[in-house]
């Protein structure tokens, strides 16, 4: 990602890490983003509430490129993603969130979104850093630090008390082989 203005990361059509390549995303995973980036809970995603979510998560979104990307994939007379669509964008036929031919940059990937994490650069993530994300995105987690050390200490293997980048990439994994 390139680095924007204020320490935010810029998002563009091209921008591989804006896409999701885990094929194995089930509908539970994709229906709790979907209702984490559904703000008003009217059962769709309106590129002004996307635009904000990844706001949210530091990448900023140039709004046209992100209505170009969207408008294909709403079905006439919405206003919206609504969730079956959401859900379609992310498969390999659709490839609005998910590029088949890009899964060999697993790598690469796991490295931009352990950097949404690891909000100060150090290359780590930090109990505190988890709890500013999960705050971000809202979820109930990040409210309480005692559970945010818990899953830290859940995937941290070497017991320094934070996450590095190959402990973040065996955990990620691991969830993936876990969900097939």
């Amino acid at each position: 990602m390139e680095s924007g203005g204020a320490g935010r990361r810029s998002l563009s059509i091209n921008n591989r890490s804006f896409r999701l390549r885990c094929p194995s995303l089930n509908s539970v995973r994709l229906r709790r983003i979907f209702d984490l980036f559904d703000k008003n809970s009217d059962g769709t995603i309106t590129v002004t509430e996307l635009s904000q979510a990844l706001a949210l998560l530091g990448l900023d979104a140039d709004l046209p490129d992100l209505q170009s990307i969207v408008q294909s994939h709403i079905k006439p007379g919405n206003l919206g993603l609504e969730f079956d669509d959401f859900a379609a964008s992310t498969s390999p036929e659709r490839h609005l969130l998910f590029d088949q031919s890009e899964l060999s940059q697993e790598e690469s990937d796991l490295n931009e979104a352990f950097k949404v994490f690891d909000e100060d650069g150090d290359g780590y993530i930090s109990a505190q850093e988890l709890q500013v994300v999960l705050g971000k995105l809202g979820l109930a987690e990040g409210k309480e630090i005692g559970r945010v050390k818990q899953m830290i200490t859940s995937v941290d293997r070497n017991q320094d008390g934070r996450v590095d980048f190959f402990e973040f990439k065996d955990m990620m994994r691991s969830v993936v082989v876990r969900s097939s």
